[in-house]
């Protein structure tokens, strides 16, 4: 979620902020907040489609910090949208804003944009280093402060909303959290700590009054949030009057926050601050606004989840998860990271939104490559039952469900349905609806992956089975792109590949196997080539939208593989794709073909880079 305008306002005043050190303590961590914070590393690229690898060592390090001052992380992601859907209208304006930010960015402009594949990036690097997480059905913000006041701990959070809620233990905002300035306290047993601020309710609430803490709520909602647009208020502003008025112009944005707070400190609760709201507006309106305030701030009331089950015992119960009839396996691996929100927003909402990347805004969408892909998950999540005794005649033409898709049209946001998939017959069998999707045998799940992505197991499995599925994707990514790939983009990724498994070897040698020193050797060679200054570093745009498509196509491989079960291991996208280098060798190919021969030095790599070559090309 997040209050218009409350950042700013709050930190333009400091005042309501204290010094923190935070050491020896639990912390509940906002991810959504962290993975982009850690994303818009000021010397980060974000035209060429991220760079895992670098993104990942900021979250180890991140992490690193805490675990030096004794800090216990607890991360909690956002789930779906939520069965009321009840955020599309922001979803959809902020879809907008990516697409221009994306526009801008392929015409060299600058802005931010975060990488396709970053949350699951994310969420890779937490199982690694062994972090808590866990993702919830929904919205996480009210969660979060559940399990914060649980255990009397501060939220570490970037989301205005947490300026709202009664927390325990203080909202530390990750702009005044100074993870890589760690300092040592003093004295023998001094202890590491990170410095922060701290934002005090106390001297907020205050600072307008005094006012009632269990008026925020109100104030959040009366302002407008992801929620509730201010629109069905613009009658209560227009009339009141306002404590230092309600000025337009440079500043008014901050003078109706503070003009809304000293006006609602005069009431002792919300009943009687919406009571003397309501008389500003016509009678036919009352009610329906009336309701509409108070629902909205339930959003600020502590949730029904108790995430420190999850946390002790791996259970995660929700009520609304059981309204929407979440088969509990769904909810459960959902809970542990193991299915994206994309999945339970197609199960729930029967509707997806299409992350745009740094693409040709004149040609199609980069994740039309992987629309047949995207229609076997909505037919597996969505099949129709064959049990047609009870159904009425119109429903037993079995027509296939649809999906409604918001994805970009060149330059604009554009929504449309998708039908499902036909499934083959052991996933038509009523047997084996979604709630006993497991119950299929692996090998038919195994099976039903590749024959989407259009290989046998015969082709990959000389493959290391780590990079079996990316190796699969980039069949499928040959077969389906529009343009077709060019040879040197293919070889460019394939080399990308090797170089990661180069790294990964070298880095985290296995216990189990010799060393080989012409592995090191080529590693060595590898960086010194990276050195090297690069003389052609144009950003090529159609390149750009090929490995797009890559990307759109893997990340798809991705969710089926996981709906699936794992058939295929999941490859770790930190040593997997990295745009800045990828883009580097295309460009590199094109005028000095002998960087094909990067890698000769180590036998190994070299035959690896020879069986994926001839496993695509095939």
């Amino acid at each position: 979620m997040g209050v218009q305008g409350l950042t700013g306002f709050v930190e333009e005043r400091g005042v309501f902020f204290t010094e923190l050190r935070v050491r020896d303590t639990k912390l509940v961590i906002d991810g959504s907040s962290l993975y982009h914070r850690l994303c818009f590393a000021p010397d980060a690229d974000f035209r060429r489609g991220g760079d895992y690898g670098a993104f990942a060592a900021a979250v180890r390090d991140f992490f690193g910090a805490l675990r030096a001052c004794s800090v216990a992380p607890f991360v909690v992601l956002d789930g779906g949208r939520g069965a009321e859907d009840r955020k599309l209208p922001t979803l959809r304006s902020r879809a907008a804003e990516q697409l221009r930010a994306a526009h801008g960015l392929s015409r060299g402009t600058g802005g931010c944009l975060v990488p396709l594949l970053t949350r699951e990036a994310f969420v890779q690097a937490l199982g690694r280093l062994g972090v808590p997480f866990v993702q919830c059905f929904a919205e996480a913000d009210r969660e979060i402060a559940g399990l914060a006041n649980r255990w009397g701990c501060p939220v570490l959070s970037l989301d205005s909303d947490f300026f709202v809620f009664d927390l325990a233990g203080g909202y530390c905002p990750l702009s005044h959290f100074q993870w890589q300035s760690v300092r040592g306290a003093a004295g023998p047993q001094g202890c590491c700590y990170v410095p922060a601020r701290c934002f005090s309710a106390e001297r907020f609430c205050g600072h307008f009054g005094p006012l009632s803490k269990a008026l925020l709520p109100l104030f959040a909602v009366m302002n407008g949030n992801d929620f509730i647009g201010l629109e069905a208020l613009e009658a209560f502003f227009s009339k009141v009057r306002l404590p230092r008025g309600c000025a337009a112009g440079r500043g008014g944005k901050h003078l109706r926050l503070q003009g809304l707070l000293k006006w609602l400190a005069q009431f002792a609760g919300p009943a009687e601050a919406v009571d003397n709201v309501l008389k500003y507006l016509k009678k036919h309106q009352r009610e329906e606004i009336r309701e509409l305030l108070c629902t909205s701030m339930e959003d600020y009331a502590p949730s029904d989840v108790h995430l420190e089950d999850f946390f002790q015992n791996g259970s995660y119960e929700c009520e609304a998860a059981r309204k929407a009839d979440v088969p509990q396996w769904v909810l459960d691996a959902l809970a542990k990271g193991k299915l994206a929100p994309f999945v339970i927003n197609a199960l729930i909402l029967r509707s997806t939104f299409l992350r745009v990347q740094v693409e040709n805004m004149q040609r199609p969408s980069a994740h039309s490559t992987a629309l047949p892909i995207r229609q076997v998950i909505y037919g597996l999540l969505l099949r129709v039952s064959h049990d047609t005794e009870d159904a009425s005649p119109s429903k037993q033409t079995n027509e296939l469900p649809t999906v409604c898709e918001f994805d970009r049209c060149q330059k604009t946001l554009r929504k449309t349905f998708v039908q499902a998939a036909s499934l083959p017959p052991d996933f038509c069998d009523d047997r084996f609806p979604l709630d006993k999707l497991m119950e299929v045998p692996m090998p038919c799940r195994q099976m039903l992956l590749l024959e989407t992505l259009g290989v046998k197991m015969s082709f990959i499995e000389p493959i290391p089975s780590h990079l079996q599925l990316p190796a699969a994707v980039t069949c499928y990514w040959i077969r389906y792109s529009e343009p077709k790939v060019k040879l040197n983009q293919l070889k460019a990724l394939l080399l990308m590949i090797v170089s990661g498994e180069l790294q990964r070897i070298t880095d985290d040698p296995d216990p189990t196997v010799l060393p080989a020193e012409d592995d090191s050797i080529a590693y060595n060679e590898f960086l010194q080539w990276k050195e090297k200054k690069l003389q052609n570093n144009d950003f090529d745009l159609d390149a750009a939208h090929s490995f797009c498509q890559w990307q759109c196509c893997l990340q798809m491989g991705l969710y089926l593989n996981q709906l699936l079960g794992t058939p295929l291991s999941e490859p770790d996208l930190s040593r997997l794709y990295t745009g800045t280098l990828v883009h580097r060798l295309y460009q590199e190919l094109k005028s000095a073909p002998s960087v094909e021969n990067l890698f000769t030095l180590s036998s190994k790599m070299a035959q690896l880079y020879l069986v994926l070559l001839n496993t695509v090309e095939s």
